[in-house]
């Protein structure tokens, strides 16, 4: 089967988070000559498909989700009956990555039927959380892999990576994710009387340029500064006569290897010892980062190269994907991916043309993989 008409397929499942609409029948089917497991909690299912190979233990499987974001209105065609419109094709998912999903299916089932060799574990992980929870999906399934000795040692996500043509980037990294929350402590009152309050705004002004915006490291060769990134602030009862009991400051910080949650609570707290206050900060997600000499890395590049003859850059930037779950788990991954200018937009587009060159990396990739 063509990778465009796998993909169609896939689009054709309304599988909005965490709905799996019986994708994962369809996709077993076309995959039959693969062991499955699957796994569910909490109402997520996920699916892992694989197959050995002579007696090589090396496990390279490929991973990404079939949940999509909800759709939006405005759309000009249904976004789950695929609709092609000249070198597009439009569908909820086509780009945020049922693509890349029919891609390395389609890939597989080429190779396999080709009788291309491959020499050890071959798989598949797919979930319906990755654009939730994210809890008890490929987390919860890599936890279990790991009880089964099935943990693999390389993986590729197939994210949208590619940025104008694809290709010209992948991923061997993600920047972290840590959600802050700031509650500076005052005394309400009149503004008539201001010695008889305490201004949480006047407490906090002075060193308020040392919290947003702030780096927290230099940045490096792979990853941006650690920025403090204040995303709200509020306090008060919006009137102009009462000075606020408390203010609250909402910030996020995309954090590299270089800082960690301790070294922000520290510096935090170091600012804010003499001032009354309550911060809880969370790590939504641990960055990581794959070593651009790491064979994984070093194959797919080969593969782009061979097959399009182009050579991506290699990017740590964007937002979080479920790779960092493998990179927790001590397995080496990469992402590669079509383009990301629609994904999650409403008329959400893929090029056709696309799908086929991510296919074909991919058979490439295959065939090279066990080759020095």
């Amino acid at each position: 089967m063509q990778s465009v008409e796998m993909l169609k397929k896939l689009v054709s499942y309304p599988t909005i988070t965490p709905k799996e609409c019986g994708i994962y029948e369809y996709i077993k089917d076309f995959l039959s000559d693969f062991k499955a497991l699957e796994f569910e909690k909490e109402g997520i299912k996920n699916l892992f498909l694989y197959k050995e190979f002579g007696d090589c233990k090396t496990h390279l499987c490929f991973g990404g989700h079939i949940d999509v974001v909800p759709t939006g209105e405005g759309w000009e065609s249904d976004p789950f009956i695929p609709t092609q419109k000249g070198e597009y094709l439009f569908g909820r998912g086509v780009q945020d990555m049922k693509g890349g999903v029919a891609a390395f299916l389609c890939a597989i089932r080429e190779f396999i039927d080709s009788k291309g060799c491959f020499n050890g574990i071959l798989s598949v992980l797919l979930t319906s959380d990755e654009e939730g929870e994210a809890i008890f999906g490929t987390k919860y399934v890599l936890e279990e892999l790991q009880k089964l000795d099935l943990l693999p040692k390389y993986a590729i996500v197939a994210e949208p990576t590619s940025v104008n043509r694809f290709g010209d980037m992948i991923k061997i990294g993600r920047r972290g994710s840590i959600n802050g929350k700031l509650t500076i402590l005052g005394k309400q009152g009149h503004v008539a009387y201001p010695s008889k309050c305490i201004n949480p705004v006047e407490l906090i002004a002075p060193i308020l340029s040392k919290i947003a915006g702030f780096n927290m490291d230099g940045g490096s060769e792979e990853f941006e500064s650690s920025k403090i990134v204040i995303t709200d602030i509020r306090g008060g009862m919006e009137v102009v006569n009462v000075t606020p009991n408390d203010l609250k400051i909402m910030f996020n910080i995309r954090n590299s290897p270089q800082t960690s949650l301790q070294d922000i609570e520290d510096y935090l707290e170091n600012l804010l010892r003499d001032i009354p206050h309550h911060l809880e900060l969370k790590q939504s997600s641990k960055p990581f980062l794959t070593n651009s000499s790491n064979f994984i890395v070093k194959k797919l590049l080969e593969s782009l190269q061979n097959t399009l003859k182009i050579t991506p850059t290699l990017s740590t930037s964007g937002g979080t994907s479920d790779a960092r779950y493998f990179a927790e788990y001590g397995v080496k991954v990469v992402e590669c991916g079509v383009c990301n200018d629609t994904i999650h937009s409403v008329n959400e587009r893929v090029k056709i043309s696309e799908i086929e060159e991510l296919k074909a990396v991919f058979v490439e990739l295959l065939q090279i993989f066990n080759k020095e």
